[in-house]
């Protein structure tokens, strides 16, 4: 088979490299990117979109469920609700086809040649993709590794047909009565919410003291209380040890110290991702590596010159849409503009019941530079239009320094608040001032008023508390 020759080589087609790729074709960059799924990566078609697919789909049957008992708080009654799981599944399938067909034909769109298959480094400008047709050999004058990162497995709980992954969780079509979710971060609780609102029994099994112990206690505490409401019972201080003997029920060691069985139909194991750095050739690259990660500077260049590498195999925060800004970046620079890298507005949300959203630093990461900080929250009892929503739990908090009203952080939690991470991360981009956020103008009524007001309160002259 012929070599192919290129100016840019993109190893992986999820959110960063196919952005990656896209753009470095907008620029005239002569690309290949070399993908051995679908395109989207693990966000599109195993995470991110499919995941919040079936998050929507139970709130809606929550939402008929809580109709047809009578506690719908406006005034709705409707039948017994039935659920048909695998039509909800075959709908989210529906969506991540059209996306992965769209990042297809963006791809092609900007002039990116695409190959399948699995590529192998043979040393810092090479690789050998195994293709259905056989070996295709490619060489580059820069390379990004865009390869992502997978579920880690448990070695006591290897994942098989009762012990799932987040993707496995996705692909049932049955639900299981009872559901053991090991492991209380943001996948846990999205996916182990979703399935009690579909009706399993579900129990979370977390190592540390409450849920969500990367996030501050704030603002974990509305999602403990909802998670209670829905009947989720929560062991926190617990280790999963093994399955049982019949292969029916984990064996917990629980926060006393004392052994205890949880039946469970499927056991939901979400302990974390890891850096997707075996099968690809990486031992023949001389990379620095931080930790398990691959080593990056501000401009995703790694140690060796010409080689770039880019999202969650280069570290924490593992999100899409870093590792797409990140993309974005590593095409400009190779098509000769310049560019840096600041990760300081990058927004993390958690799609629990009730949202968490969070931009900047927290106030213990704000106190820990040393500096005076201000700091607001505004409750969503107080505005109008969480009220009208029928969910008013959680609050806006805004983080500033002392002395000049700089814009440190900005957390949220509440429903819907996934969408004031836009306003939440702008203002910190911008390089924004309590007072900035306060004299912008907010639609009334929404609940984005929050922010402004939240910004008030941190000013000591709040309006509508």
């Amino acid at each position: 088979m012929k070599e192919l020759t290129c100016k840019l080589l993109v190893i992986g087609a999820g959110p960063g490299g196919y952005v990656c790729a896209i753009r470095a074709g907008q620029l005239g960059v002569d690309t290949i990117i070399v993908e051995a799924e679908k395109p989207g990566g693990t966000c599109l078609t195993v995470g991110c979109i499919p995941s919040k697919a079936m998050i929507h789909a139970a709130d809606e049957f929550a939402k008929l469920v809580e109709a047809a008992a009578g506690g719908s708080p406006f005034g709705l009654t409707a039948a017994d609700p039935v659920l048909d799981l695998a039509k909800a599944v075959a709908w989210k399938d529906g969506i991540v086809g059209k996306l992965t067909s769209g990042v297809a034909g963006l791809l092609k769109r900007a002039g990116v040649k695409t190959v399948a298959g699995w590529a192998r480094f043979r040393d810092g400008k090479t690789v050998e993709v195994e293709t259905e047709t056989g070996v295709q050999v490619i060489r580059a004058e820069a390379v990004v590794i865009a390869t992502g990162s997978v579920p880690v497995e448990l070695p006591s709980l290897p994942f098989g047909d009762r012990v799932i992954s987040s993707t496995g969780a996705l692909e049932l079509t049955e639900l299981p009565e009872r559901l053991v979710v090991v492991g209380a971060g943001y996948i846990g609780l999205e996916l182990g919410t979703a399935f009690a609102k579909l009706g399993s029994r579900v129990t979370v099994v977390e190592a540390e003291g409450r849920v969500l112990p990367l996030w501050d206690a704030d603002l974990t505490k509305p999602v403990a209380k909802r998670l209670a409401e829905l009947g989720v019972e929560v062991l926190t201080g617990a280790k999963a040890r093994r399955l049982s003997s019949d292969g029916a029920a984990l064996v917990i060691e629980d926060a006393e110290g004392e052994e205890r069985r949880l039946p469970a139909d499927k056991l939901l194991v979400t302990v974390g991702r890891r850096p997707l750095v075996d099968g690809w050739g990486l031992e023949e690259l001389d990379l620095d590596r931080d930790g398990r990660f691959i080593r990056i500077d501000e401009q995703c260049r790694t140690s060796m010159r010409g080689v770039y590498a880019i999202g969650d195999l280069t570290g924490e925060p593992m999100l899409a849409h870093r590792a797409m800004a990140q993309g974005e970046m590593v095409a400009e620079i190779v098509a000769g503009n310049r560019r840096g890298w600041d990760k300081r507005a990058i927004p993390a949300v958690c799609f629990t019941d009730p949202e968490v959203v969070s931009v900047g630093l927290s106030p213990d990461e704000a106190r820990a530079t040393g500096r005076e900080i201000k700091t607001g929250s505004f409750p969503f009892s107080a505005n109008g239009r969480a009220m009208t929503l029928g969910s008013d739990a959680g609050f806006v908090r805004v983080i500033a320094r002392a002395d000049n009203h700089l814009v440190l952080g900005i957390q949220a939690v509440g429903q819907g608040v996934a969408e004031l991470s836009a306003a939440f991360a702008l203002a910190i981009e911008m390089g924004a001032r309590i007072e900035d956020v306060a004299g912008t103008i907010h639609a009334h009524p929404t609940q984005s008023e929050a922010f402004p007001e939240a910004a008030l309160k941190a000013l000591g002259h709040a309006l509508h508390i």
